[in-house]
């Protein structure tokens, strides 16, 4: 698969926080107008991906956006880890010729609609709700009250408060927002003060530690590289995609692992994107790293080997590396990770809003706490 596959399209709705339409609508414009810049057209689609949580089904979508027989359609688990899957389900696809071109989508009115932040409301008894028996009596509700408990020891391990370490990483995603028009944060960048100032979600999380909620739709079209090098715009090659689930892994972060100061689940990941690529963390240009909360954009970078442990407050606050150039989940939108692939692919095509100059390699992550994903995609040749 490596190398071998390439992203060539790209396309998203407006963000907003209420789309007013249906998220099947948001998923065939999205669809529709990732094809266009592919310069592709409905009928030369036969694959389609995208999460169990989506409401659109891969056969309604087909329908409605004018695709016709489907001979590849995959959903992929686990909310936010589950954004860069979606690749990869589509490159191994294309590469082992069940398909020849591949969309992937994500659409939700995810502010007008359900709201994730609400958390737990209501589960019917099964494996996956029993697993969460061992949080919910305990008042641990929310992904927010979930990663509070491991960035809680996360501060304390380290010697750390919210602010020096949480804080880089908000105001960093802000100030390329600021930039982005597209971006629901655009013209509106942030500071340390500002971030110490807000209110508190779940000690030691602010409401500025926490991504947003979004109306929208992000598409990707992912095909042959043979095939890519004929279309009208560069192509991002993939050149590796992984999924990883730590030992022992739970849904949203275990809190019986030992360690509770990392994400296992990346380094399953991290592991595999380097050795594939044969790239280190030297070697990548941009990092869009999956920002749901800020402690985990912390603990990503010292899993994937750019730091040490505690040390990526540091990292950030010094811009060792261009990260979240979109303005990331915390300042563009909230699309479950689909918005940051497609910052990845316009870093690589040399068109994004917040170019990193050259940037050739970049690495981008899906949602963790949970089992995730990884891509590194790069210029062609």
């Amino acid at each position: 698969m490596n190398r071998r596959t390439a992203i060539v399209g790209i396309g998203a709705t407006e963000f907003s926080k209420d789309s007013g339409r249906s998220e099947l609508r948001l998923a065939v414009e999205a669809v529709r107008a990732a094809l266009d810049d592919a310069g592709l057209v409905p009928a030369d689609v036969d694959g389609l991906v995208t999460f169990t949580m989506d409401t659109s089904p891969e056969i309604t979508v087909a329908q409605a956006a004018g695709i016709g027989e489907l001979s590849f359609f995959s959903r992929v688990h686990y909310g936010g880890g589950a954004a860069c899957a979606t690749v990869q389900q589509a490159a191994l696809a294309v590469a082992s010729g069940a398909a020849e071109v591949v969309v992937c989508y994500r659409a939700f009115n995810e502010r007008s609609g359900r709201r994730f932040g609400s958390g737990v409301q209501h589960r019917e008894p099964s494996a996956e709700g029993a697993a969460l028996g061992w949080v919910l009596p305990f008042g641990l509700l929310t992904p927010a009250s979930w990663v509070a408990m491991t960035a809680q020891r996360y501060l304390h391990t380290y010697g750390l408060t919210p602010e020096e370490a949480f804080g880089p990483v908000a105001v960093t995603a802000r100030r390329y927002a600021a930039t982005n028009p597209a971006a629901y944060f655009h013209g509106r960048p942030l500071t340390l003060a500002d971030h110490a100032a807000s209110r508190w979600i779940a000690e030691p999380l602010r409401l500025l530690d926490c991504c947003q909620e979004t109306d929208g739709g992000q598409a990707l079209v992912v095909t042959s590289l043979d095939r890519a090098r004929d279309l009208p715009r560069p192509p991002a090659v993939i050149a590796a995609a992984a999924q990883g689930a730590g030992r022992g892994q739970e849904q949203m972060t275990g809190f019986h692992t030992g360690d509770l100061t990392g994400l296992p689940e990346s380094a399953v990941v991290a592991r595999q994107l380097w050795r594939w690529t044969g790239l280190t963390p030297a070697d990548i240009d941009v990092g869009i790293l999956y920002d749901h909360f800020t402690p985990f954009v912390l603990m990503q970078l010292e899993e994937y080997g750019f730091c040490g442990g505690g040390e990526a407050a540091g990292f950030v606050a010094a811009d060792e590396l261009p990260l979240n150039t979109h303005g990331g989940q915390l300042g563009e939108a909230y699309l479950h990770g689909m918005n940051g692939i497609a910052e990845g692919v316009r870093q690589i095509r040399g068109t994004a809003v917040n170019q990193v100059p050259g940037a050739g390699r970049a690495l981008v992550t899906a949602g963790t706490g949970v089992p995730t994903s990884g891509l590194i995609l790069t210029a062609d040749g």
